[in-house]
């Protein structure tokens, strides 16, 4: 049997840029490859989850054209954030005044983030997803995690337009206000941004996987039902890492004001490091021939900001020569990756 090959990327704002550039090379090298210059990036995964940045990032992989085909490349992907992405967070200054800087009231306007999700996914729908996937996002009347899964919409009651199935895993909370969706067949839902309880995703990714019955969502026999770790080949993406340290004697004392962006910080961070960790016990229970085949790639920040929403033009540059520099440091086991994309395909 040939392993289920499922990608992951985690939440990060503007950061979505690291991985965007990262995936954009597996995906020119999957070309050379393969012989196949038209080839996307969706087409080599099984399964793609995302959260928040990267559930923005794994919607655009899987979109269909008008044929059914994929739509989108990841260089047209990572677009988005690099055309975009200033205008998506810029501040006027009335809702500079009138947020008295993100304390009173969310920072962004959603407007250009909408147009831009809706100018990318038009009225395509969940259901249409041309790999199975997984988005999370929060829902804050119910308190509980929601996941918009492929495997669920099949019916309407689950089923939703792509594009607030975007919007939704990335209304993060100061930043963008609470987004209020509707499946097709009219459930109301009230959602945040899924970083706050999954950042990093891969987690939720493996627990989805394990319930799917891949040989019939591909029409590929030689894909395993309700796959274990040791049928899965799991290429996990990060936003970057910064850290900054807090000083005790800085925060002692703290408001609770004074504490929002540290806890923000904190909590994308820690969640990220503890999926980590735990996908790397459950690989390290497995024979030699299986327990490599968890990768995570987590990019660093050295000529960008460590912020999620600093979109000026020079940190657009930034994080995208950053990425490229991951690719360089990560060349070797993102080669490796290529070769067992393909020999899995």
């Amino acid at each position: 049997m040939k392993k289920v090959r499922i990608l992951s990327i985690d939440g990060g704002g503007i950061r979505g840029i690291l991985p965007g550039t990262i995936i954009t090379y597996l995906e020119e090298q999957l070309r050379i490859k393969s012989g196949r210059p038209d080839v996307n990036i969706g087409e080599f995964f099984d399964f793609i989850a995302g959260t928040s940045t990267g559930g923005i990032l794994s919607l655009v992989y899987l979109c269909p054209d008008k044929n059914g085909k994929f739509k989108f490349s990841a260089k047209e992907a990572v677009d988005i954030y690099l055309e975009r992405g200033d205008e998506i967070f810029d501040v006027t200054l009335w809702k500079k005044i009138s947020s008295l800087g993100g304390f009173r009231d969310e920072k962004y306007e959603a407007t250009e983030l909408e147009e831009a999700l809706d100018d990318y996914f038009g009225n395509t729908t969940l259901k249409q997803a041309l790999r199975p996937c997984l988005v999370t996002s929060y829902d804050i009347r119910n308190r509980k995690a929601h996941f918009f899964t492929s495997a669920d919409a099949t019916t309407d009651i689950h089923n939703y337009y792509l594009k607030d199935v975007a919007r939704a895993t990335s209304a993060a909370p100061t930043y963008f206000e609470p987004v209020r969706i509707k499946s097709l067949y009219g459930t109301p839902h009230s959602l945040i941004d899924g970083g706050v309880f999954a950042n990093n995703p891969t987690l939720c990714a493996y627990a989805e996987a394990r319930t799917l019955n891949f040989a019939k969502a591909l029409n590929n026999n030689e894909k395993p039902n309700k796959p274990g770790a040791k049928d899965m080949l799991i290429v996990s993406i990060g936003t970057g890492t910064v850290k900054k340290p807090y000083a005790h004697k800085e925060y002692k004392d703290a408001s609770i004001v004074k504490w929002i962006n540290p806890l923000i910080d904190i909590m994308m961070s820690g969640n990220s490091e503890t999926v980590d960790y735990q996908l790397k016990q459950i690989y390290e229970t497995l024979e030699v021939k299986d327990c490599e085949d968890y990768h995570r790639i987590q990019p660093k920040l050295i000529q960008a900001d460590s912020a999620m929403d600093n979109a000026k033009l020079e940190n657009l540059q930034a994080l995208y020569e950053d990425g490229l520099t991951a690719v360089a440091e990560y060349k070797e086991t993102l080669d490796i990756i290529v070769e067992k994309l393909l020999k899995n395909h």
